[in-house]
């Protein structure tokens, strides 16, 4: 590898790696792995051999923690425990995303078989927006409902508590986001992001701390939990991009397993819209094709048919729903698509400074609120800004979904200026809030100071980290087994980058779609295909540079089509090679 720490590309700044070749020749000796596959480890601090192992093989006693360490989790179960037996009616309120939709068809199929009289409620993005809301509850009393419990929300709901309290309603909120200063005076909260919470995995999904409270209520009943509860813990780990590290990697490992030899009705129909045809489906096939059909139907319809469909059993019934979803999900492309657009409009005649402003913000009256947050995330991968995107109201609230980088705090930056929102929550990396449109240019403005005084100029460059240097000849089948020892690739686990140097092309490029570009690069007598997505105007520089030497940072792939699997590179960058 070329001996500076970083390469300028055509689109990011690349850190390459420090590499201590004897070590990284010793961990590929010991577990049999290819070398670039044991830098990888390196790279990533995985050096000791108790490190590495606990990596590679994840064990249910190294990796998953004890429920009761949970505050309130057993306070919780005891009191659903209770209701069960004495047939108190249960209502469960969840939210309209994957994690939130994924939580509830999960309370749904734990409770209903040890005979709870249970019932659960979605809101509607627009007609009820995020949340427990005061009329849910005084609603869930007018109908003698004895518990609430919310999933995936619920930690800011200080008037619901009261209200809840007020109404005899024993409210038990689980949730995973961070709270504010005060929390609901609730029966029991169950969240692992509470500062005197001693469980130590803080960063599961909402649909984990529901398994966690189940797991645990199902252990008190000396009973195995039903293994749909794996799937859809699978989809709404992966769905809500929570690190795959620590307990969500072991559970997501478990899921693929269970999901690659048992397919439900459901989980088929979803692979078979996302059109999955190898035989090994990856957590990146679940984030990327599978669960942004569920997230369709809460974006832009009811959620709560997503939840029947994923704990029916009724086939004709699934399919028709199944039918639905591929075409919200389509005509959430478009809408996306739409957005998008509109934005770069806005880029190109500077009425978005993108090289003087550090904060992309934007906000429409027609703008889909559930679709904002997904393009918010485009724009932070395109441009390396933090984003936030507004819906407009007609009564002039500005409803926005922003998306961060890691070097800028959202939460916290939004906690600071809490006194322009009408409400906020979320993460470090994603938050959602709303606020009157008359503060907005005062929120931009505090945000670009905040940046201006926390981000050096290199915090805000698009940038990439190399995990290894691996030459065409090693890309085998053995290269790509090595490879899943690594997965599931997502937050905080990424698919690796590798760095290959001393290419050359071997014929002219090919644009495909107006939007993808594919060429062939050859090296030490190996020929490979390089794709790069959504970047056109690499067409025109792989035909300007033709006859150059050149340097690729991509990531190692299997295409598996009509029957046949071929090794590619999915392009990342390209530079010239120096000297």
């Amino acid at each position: 590898m070329n001996s500076t720490t970083s390469i300028l590309g055509q689109k990011y700044l690349w850190k390459l790696p420090a590499a201590d070749q004897q070590t990284i020749a010793s961990i590929a000796m010991r577990y049999n792995i290819s070398l670039a596959i044991a830098q990888v480890l390196y790279t990533r601090g995985f050096t000791s051999e108790a490190a590495i192992e606990e990596f590679l093989f994840t064990t249910f006693e190294n990796s998953v923690a004890d429920a009761r360490l949970l505050k309130d989790a057993e306070k919780a179960v005891d009191r659903l425990l209770l209701a069960i037996e004495k047939q108190e009616a249960i209502l469960v309120s969840g939210d309209y995303d994957v994690d939130g939709i994924t939580s509830s068809a999960m309370m749904m199929i734990c409770l209903l078989p040890l005979g709870a009289k249970i019932n659960y409620f979605l809101p509607h993005r627009v007609k009820d927006g995020y949340g427990l809301s005061t009329k849910t509850v005084e609603r869930a009393a007018e109908n003698n409902y004895k518990i609430i419990v919310t999933v995936d929300n619920g930690i800011t709901a200080i008037e619901q508590a009261l209200r809840a309290k007020e109404l005899g309603i024993d409210l038990i909120i689980t949730d995973h986001h961070r709270s504010h200063d005060n929390i609901p005076d609730a029966f029991a909260i169950v969240n692992p992001n509470q500062k005197d919470c001693l469980f130590p995995h803080k960063t599961l999904a909402g649909v984990g701390v529901t398994f966690k409270v189940l797991s645990l209520l199902y252990e008190k009943k000396g009973l195995q939990m039903p293994q749909k509860a794996y799937e859809l813990l699978l989809l709404g780990t992966v769905a809500d991009v929570v690190p795959l590290i620590g307990e969500n990697r072991f559970w997501v490992r478990h899921g693929l397993n269970y999901v690659n030899k048992t397919e439900s009705v459901s989980f088929k129909l979803l692979k078979d819209n996302g059109k999955i045809t190898k035989s090994r489906i990856s957590a990146t096939d679940i984030g990327f094709s599978v669960t942004p059909q569920i997230n369709a139907l809460g974006r832009l319809e009811d959620p709560r048919q997503a939840v029947k469909f994923l704990i029916g059993s009724d086939r004709e019934n699934a399919q028709q729903v199944a039918r639905v979803l591929l075409e919200m999900n389509e005509a959430r492309k478009a809408i996306e698509r739409s957005i998008v657009d509109e934005i770069e409009e806005q880029i190109k005649l500077k009425y978005i400074d993108v090289e003087k402003e550090n904060i992309i913000i934007a906000g429409s009256k027609n703008w889909a609120p559930g679709v904002i947050g997904l393009v918010a995330s485009r724009f932070v991968s395109a441009y390396g800004k933090p984003t936030l995107l507004f819906h407009i109201t007609k009564d002039g609230i500005a409803k926005g979904s922003c998306r961060s980088i890691p070097e800028f705090n959202m939460f916290d930056a939004l906690t600071a200026s809490s006194d322009l929102l009408l409400q906020f929550g979320g993460h470090s990396i994603a938050a959602g809030l709303s606020l009157k449109l008359e503060n907005l240019s005062i929120l931009k403005t505090r945000l670009e100071e905040r940046i201006a005084q926390q981000l050096t100029p290199d915090d805000l460059k698009l940038k990439i980290k190399i995990d290894a240097e691996v030459s065409l000849p090693d890309l085998t089948k053995k290269f790509i087994t090595d490879m899943e020892h690594l997965e599931p690739f997502g937050n905080s686990n990424d698919q690796p980058i590798f760095y290959i140097d001393d290419l050359v092309q071997v014929q002219k490029p090919q644009l495909m779609k107006d939007l993808h570009v594919k060429c062939f690069v050859f090296a030490q007598g190996v020929v490979k295909p390089v794709v790069f997505f959504n970047r056109p105007h690499l067409f025109e520089w792989l035909n300007e540079h033709y006859e150059q030497t050149f340097v690729l940072a991509a990531r190692v792939t299997e295409n598996h089509w009509q029957d046949r699997v071929n090794i590619e590179l999915m392009g990342v960058d390209i530079a010239l090679k120096k000297g």
